[in-house]
Formats: C-alpha cells, structure tokens, sequence
C-alpha cells in the first residue's frame, strides 16, 4: 500500500463511516428483513443476534488486525503472516479466494442496487403523469436491468476512482448520517399505522422451538458474513488504510454495534410495514404460511403497501425509501470493489482510475451475462458467494491467524495500538478464541448446511 498520506483514512469518524458502510448495506435493509420474515422472525434475530457477538464481532477484529498489519491487499496481506513458503502459498490464496468472492459478490450487487435506483425514479414519473415510464421501471425487464445495473455501477465507479480520502472517505461520512436518519424517521412512521402491532410482535417474540433449524442457523450465519462482510477481503484493505495506532478492538466494537443497530432499524421497519400491507389488504402469506416473493420482499410487498396509502403520500414514501436502498447499496458497493481495484492498482502498477475502469468492465460484463441468464444465475450466485464461499474463508482466516501467526508478531502488532492493553483480558482471550473457537463454530454450522 502506497505510503502516500492520501491512500489512508485521514480521521477515526472516517474509518468508522466507511466500514460501517461497508457493513451496512443491502444486506442489512434487504436480506436481514427478508431472511427474519422468511425464518421465524424472533427466533432468526436471536440466533443472528448471539453470531454476531460470538463469531461475526472476532473475526471483524481478525479481518482489520490482519489488513492493518500487512499495509497491502488481502492476498499479500494473508502472505505476509507466514512463516514458510508454503504457509505463505496458502495465505495468498485464502486472500485471493476473498478477493474473487468480492468480485462474484458485485455482479449481483450492482443488479440488485439497479432495482432500487430504478425503483427510486418509478415514483417521480408517476407524479410527473408519465404512467406508461413508471410502470416500465417497476416492471422486470433485461432491458431496465442492463440499464440501471450500468448506471449504479457508474455511481460506484465515481466514488472508487477519487481514493480513499477524497472517494470513500468523503462519502461515506455524507451518506452514512442520511442512511440513518431516513431509516429513524422510516420506522416512526410505519409503527404508527395500522397492523404495524403484529409486524413488532412476529419480529421480537421469538420461537425457540425454531433456533436450532437448519435454515435458520444457516440463514443467519449467512446473513452474520454477508451484513459484515466477512470473508471478502473488504475489511482488509480498510485494516491496510488504517495507521498502526489506531485501537482495533474498539473501532470493531462501533463498527458492529453501527451495522446491527441498521439491521434491526431495517427489520423493524419492513417486517411491520408487511403486515400494515396486509391490513390494507395486500397478500403477503401462502395457504400454507410461508412468505410469498421471499427475495423480492422490498420490490412486491412494500410498493404494493406505498399504493394503498395513496394521493402524493405513497409515491413520496416510495422515493425516500428506495433512496435510502441505494445509499445503502453505495456504501456496501464502493468496499467490495474496492477490493480487486486495490490490488490491481499494487500488482499491475497502474493508476488508480485506470483499474477502477478495468474492474467495473470486467464486473459489468459479468453482470450484464447474469442478466442475460436471470433464472439461472442470481439465486445461484448469491447462495454460492455468501453461504457457501464466505463461510469458508472466514475458517480459512480464523485457522491461518490462530495456527500460523506468529505470537510475538501478534503480541507486538497489538501492543502498537493506543489504549490496548496486550495484558488485558480481550487481547489475552481473542487470539485463542479465534485460533479454537471461531473455527468450531463455522465448521459446525457448515455441516449443518451439508446435513441439511
């Protein structure tokens, strides 16, 4: 990683705005409401709830501690630790491994972060009296989605090409205040209609007799690595902007806390809201009681509760709403691709708008071939990139750090830290804890994933 002032992040509140940006995103407002309403309700937030703490907050700590202590991309970063030619080999590929599964992670991204541009704009035509307009942007077509999967992708690329301090940096601080700020006022006024009562009930009352089914310790170890993006290589490049003083422990704590508190906002918005709509008469359960248009929870129920509000109120709830996805789309889109266009920029030498380019065609091509094989590839890629890759770099990670790090090396990289007390009981614990505990814990859910 450049030397360069510029190639670091210039403040605290920065480095905070930016990763829980990149925590904070679609999978938070989109898929921890979805896969809540899908697995239990109560039930899922609990279980989500203990992995966030258990597993998903140490290895955050091991992603940054390993990032900030290599100063370079994932896949160098991961080298960096070993202490043979082999165990180096092995550390680059766990690295690059996170580096595809970010790449893989954006060609669905940028789709799915199109839709909420594209739903964003739908609301101003039909005020503006252009029906015809609207109805074509809320209507699934390849033709919208090329157009706003390539439009969203120009508004990352805008960001990522400025840097870090001036890109990320600078927008992260913007957008991330605005994220919340909408998603407040959002939850006020939903919990204030009618059938909202039952929405809140189903999201905090839990089922314990559900905790222990397959599908919802995999869905919410799932949504623990996509939320926080563990396991891309996105946490990382942040560590390597970072300067060696800076409290790992502490920064993670407020990075977490930030992301699960979006979760929560966002669950505790959209799971009332669904059941507001069905109040208004909108169908949102089969016969049977399973969720009807499951992944697309956010594209069918909730416009279809914004109509039943009416007059200017609905389409103008609409706008903000899907406002708020796309900030949260950005915030998470701008650290994924962050991570091929970082280490492009250290392995080919070249400048930085100049691989922000190269990225965005090689994913827009990929996107754009998904598109084109909808039924085949989204559900495919998604499940294959935050089920099943994510988990398994995360063990690849917790085990490389635990076994292969150097103690002394360890010890020292967090004794450089401000107010870190290597002697402490977090400092004393946390390394074991990632060497024995958090590789336990990923490989038992990941049978439960094969078992299942």
């Amino acid at each position: 990683m450049s030397s360069n002032d510029s190639s670091h992040f210039s403040s605290r509140i920065g480095f905070i705005m930016a990763a829980a940006g990149s925590a904070v995103g679609v999978g938070n407002i989109w898929g921890f409401p979805t896969q809540a309403a899908t697995h239990g309700g109560g039930a899922f937030l609990l279980v989500y709830l203990v992995l966030i703490l258990i597993l998903g907050y140490p290895m955050l700590v091991a992603e940054l501690m390993i990032g900030r202590h290599g100063q370079t991309n994932p896949a160098d970063a991961m080298a960096n630790i070993g202490r043979s030619t082999f165990s180096r080999q092995v550390g680059k590929l766990i690295g690059f491994a996170s580096i595809i599964t970010a790449s893989l992670i954006c060609t669905f991204y940028m789709i799915l972060s199109g839709w909420f541009v594209s739903f964003a704009i739908a609301p101003i035509a039909q005020l503006s009296g252009f029906e015809p307009m609207a109805n074509w942007l809320m209507a699934f077509s390849v033709e919208r989605n090329l157009l706003f999967t390539l439009i969203f992708t120009l508004m990352v690329v805008l960001v990522i090409r400025q840097g870090v301090q001036q890109g990320i940096e600078r927008w992260s601080k913007r957008l991330m205040p605005l994220l919340l700020l909408i998603l407040i006022i959002g939850v006020g006024y939903i919990l204030t209609l009618p059938g909202a009562s039952e929405g809140l009930t189903a999201l905090l009352v839990p089922d314990f007799s559900r905790i222990w089914e397959t599908e919802v310790l995999v869905g919410a170890l799932g949504q623990t690595f996509f939320s926080l993006t563990i396991g891309t290589g996105a946490m990382m490049v942040y560590g390597a902007y970072l300067n060696k003083q800076e409290n790992i422990a502490t920064l993670t704590a407020y990075v977490t806390l930030t992301d699960t508190s979006v979760a929560f906002l966002a669950a505790l918005m959209i799971i009332p809201a669904m059941y507001v709509a069905q109040h208004n008469g909108v169908q949102i359960f089969s016969a049977d009681g399973s969720l009807l248009n499951a992944d697309t929870l956010v594209f069918t129920v909730l416009p279809a509760l914004f109509d039943t509000l009416g007059g200017v109120l609905g389409p103008l709830i609409a706008i903000i709403f899907f406002i708020l996805m796309t900030i949260a789309g950005l915030t998470s889109a701008i650290s994924i691709v962050e991570v091929p266009t970082s280490y492009i920029v250290e392995k080919a030498n070249i400048e930085r708008h100049r691989a922000t380019y190269l990225v965005a065609g090689v994913i827009t091509l990929l996107s754009i071939i998904m598109v084109l094989n909808f039924e085949l590839l989204f559900g495919f890629m998604i499940t294959a990139t935050t089920e099943r890759a994510q988990p398994l770099i995360a063990l690849g990670i917790a085990i490389y750090l635990g076994w292969v790090w150097n103690r002394n090396s360890l010890i020292t990289a967090i004794r450089a830290q401000d107010g870190a007390n290597a002697d402490g009981l977090f400092w004393k614990i946390w390394p074991v804890y990632v060497k024995f505990v958090c590789p336990v814990l990923i490989i038992l859910i990941i049978v439960q994933l094969i078992s299942g």
